[in-house]
């Protein structure tokens, strides 16, 4: 991997345009295959069973918090090793990475026996048909204790990624997405040598997708550990730079688990139509995504370099790139809720309800990509602060207070809560990033004075 280590300057001499154009389409492919896997993951479970679906919903905010332990931890170890290498101090930069492992070693050691543990409790606060409890907690216990492969390689795609190379964790992800999609419809319902089982099915293929993706991203990604001793200088780095992350995860979760809890006291129906609008959001929103994870480790890298202005047209190139991705997003939910939804539910109920909240919904995507991107921002530069700032605004001081007080009104308000989060706290984003572009403003002055 050495030659790989060596193209760090790539992000403080090329284009920033180039190097979007150059990270961020390996990204984004792997990002449209995984939601294309989530799509037909959501299809085959959906024929399956009603409450199988539904309990793909409930299980999803646990789902979500593996990916915040295990790609929050990554980012940390990402922006860490980028600033190193800009540092031109490779040596540190594989430390860190060899400690990001043993982390996610130690994460995964941790939550697996607890999710296993608290599964069922946790499952009866969001689903009432004792069909969909017993779906959920089967698919629950397999997908969290079997997550090791899905600690491991968020750990290693994010090593890869720290040096520009995008393409190894694409083919990896896109392994994995692949295998769970062909495991799919033989374990759900059984084919050919196989027994039929439902959501545990589904569970089985997911793990065995994410070992296969740990498996390639772990060949060139995996770095001996430094010692115990110096150990705690790497964990400390780590969680400085990616608590944030981290944070903004679970808060994801957190708020997810608070609306299912809601809509679960209007039906099934309506936890059931949150999921899937998460499940087809995924793949309207993959340019966001995407560029979230290009821009980390060019702003980090820059930050560290005191190249402000680039640290300006990278986050210029990725508002743009978004807002005219999330138009195309906008458009579809707005004006093709049902055909879209028609792809994994006949529940009338279902499509009823999905009917008023995807458009409603779907409002708010242009808000979305600075109420997104703008956590990132600061993340990258070492601002977790206002990172976790705006991520509490967004989701846990507006989104839940207002889905909650609107659900007191009727169930077809609930939904305005999405636009009216979004706007509030891309407005108080975009303000905050004014105040930090003034600042690199008077420091890119006062360095052309020293010159």
């Amino acid at each position: 991997m050495e030659e790989t280590l060596s193209e760090g300057n790539f992000f403080g001499t090329e284009r920033v345009g180039k190097i979007l154009l150059k990270i961020a389409p390996p990204v984004m492919l792997a990002q449209l295959i995984q939601a294309l896997y989530n799509i037909v993951d959501s299809f085959f479970v959906g024929r399956y069973s009603k409450d199988a679906l539904t309990a793909l919903t409930v299980v999803y905010p646990l789902q979500l918090i593996i990916i915040a332990l295990a790609v929050g931890t990554g980012v940390g170890v990402n922006t860490y090793m980028a600033r190193k290498f800009a540092q031109n101090k490779p040596q540190d930069a594989k430390r860190a990475a060899g400690t990001g492992m043993v982390l996610s070693l130690v994460s995964w050691a941790i939550f697996a026996p607890l999710s296993a543990l608290l599964m069922r409790p946790y499952v009866m606060t969001s689903a009432s048909s004792p069909m969909a409890v017993e779906y959920a907690v089967s698919y629950g216990r397999i997908v969290c204790i079997g997550s090791l492969g899905a600690f491991l390689e968020g750990i290693w795609s994010k090593v890869h990624q720290s040096t520009g190379n995008m393409r190894l964790p694409m083919l990896a992800q896109i392994a994995g997405a692949l295998v769970n999609v062909l495991l799919d419809p033989l374990l759900i319902f059984g084919m050919g040598p196989f027994p039929e089982m439902g959501a545990a099915g589904a569970a089985w293929a997911t793990v065995f997708g994410q070992v296969v993706a740990a498996g390639i991203t772990g060949v060139k990604g995996f770095y001996r550990p430094p010692g115990i001793r110096k150990m705690g200088h790497y964990i400390r780095r780590i969680y400085f730079y990616g608590y944030s992350s981290i944070l903004m995860q679970m808060l994801f979760t957190v708020y997810i688990a608070a609306l299912n809890i809601i809509l679960a006291g209007f039906s099934d129906a309506a936890v059931t139509v949150l999921g899937l609008y998460y499940k087809v959001q995924s793949f309207f929103f993959i340019p966001l995504f995407g560029l979230q994870t290009c821009v980390v480790p060019v702003l980090s890298y820059n930050y560290a370099c005191g190249n402000y202005t680039r640290c300006k047209n990278t986050m210029n190139s990725s508002f743009l790139i978004s807002v005219v991705f999330m138009l195309a997003g906008m458009v579809c939910f707005v004006f093709f809720p049902k055909q879209m939804m028609a792809l994994f539910s006949d529940s009338g109920e279902v499509l009823t309800i999905g009917a008023v909240a995807f458009p409603i919904i779907g409002s708010s995507f242009l808000s979305a990509v600075f109420s997104l991107m703008l956590p990132i921002c600061f993340q990258a530069i070492g601002d977790g602060t206002t990172s976790l700032l705006l991520s509490l605004t967004r989701q846990i001081f507006c989104l839940v207070p207002l889905f909650w007080l609107f659900s007191l009104i009727g169930l077809n308000y609930v939904w305005l809560a999405f636009p009216i989060s979004e706007t509030i706290a891309g407005g108080i984003g975009l303000y905050l990033y004014r105040k930090q572009v003034q600042r690199w403003n008077r420091l890119e002055k006062l360095q052309m004075e020293k010159v």
